[in-house]
């Protein structure tokens, strides 16, 4: 069953990783690309638009950049409310989807009590790392119901309007939304994979990270703000470069 499927990939100082994401999501059939970008200092929005211009008479999926409040939540609220489609995939500038996305999402929704989902996640550089980091998010996902937005989330756009969209949050936006999702209903726990970049836990290394990661999920379910955790994430990461 064909439906209508908006992208939008929220973008700040994305310059290093954005043509190819573009390039490899235009491809893949969607309605509608929208990069919400954040007020990027670098490239990514004069990348975009040259990408956008280049590709004005090809068969590729159309592109929009569209300014945002910074911030991923706001970003990703301001690409929803632009969209067109039934249905709303969320994707970080860093992350790309396997050739079938499309095929798989519609199949996936073909179900009328599915609300939405995620993907698997591999990531761009295979290691030992890597493979348990990955291992352990998709088990942790398929487990909880709750998903990151290193997972690709896609929601029906009705739905997504009744929940409010994203929270208007610094940390933990994806995680929030994802715990609403399933409240209602069904959501599709898709073995399929997304690639996504390893840097984050390369430049602390995976070990740190992986504990940093666990130490703000677990004060956020005990009630800590996003506030909060966000400005210990920053502290944390200011203090490991100094």
């Amino acid at each position: 069953m064909a439906m209508t499927i908006s992208v939008i990939i929220p973008t700040l100082n994305e310059e290093r990783t954005i043509m190819a994401t573009l390039a490899q999501t235009a491809a893949l059939g969607f309605d509608e690309l929208i990069v919400a970008d954040g007020g990027s200092s670098d490239e990514t929005p004069a990348l975009v638009e040259s990408y956008r211009h280049s590709t004005q008479s090809s068969a590729l999926s159309p592109i929009r950049l569209l300014p945002a409040p910074r911030g991923r939540a706001r970003q990703m609220n301001e690409g929803a409310k632009a969209s067109r489609g039934e249905i709303l995939l969320f994707l970080h500038a860093d992350t790309q989807l396997p050739g079938d996305a499309k095929t798989v999402i519609e199949t996936a929704m073909a179900r009328q009590d599915m609300v939405g989902g995620r993907f698997d996640v591999k990531f761009d550089r295979p290691s030992r790392w890597g493979s348990i980091i990955s291992s352990m998010m998709n088990w942790r996902s398929r487990i909880s119901g709750i998903a990151t937005g290193d997972q690709a989330l896609f929601v029906r756009r009705p739905i997504f309007e009744q929940m409010g969209g994203f929270a208007d949050v610094p940390l933990m936006e994806d995680i929030d939304f994802s715990r609403r999702l399933k409240r209602r209903g069904a959501t599709a726990a898709l073995t399929t994979t997304v690639t996504t970049s390893f840097r984050r836990w390369e430049q602390q290394g995976p070990l740190p990270t992986i504990l940093l990661m666990w130490a703000l999920r677990f004060l956020y379910w005990i009630g800590v703000s996003p506030h909060r955790l966000a400005h210990l994430y920053a502290t944390v990461r200011e203090t490991a470069r100094g």
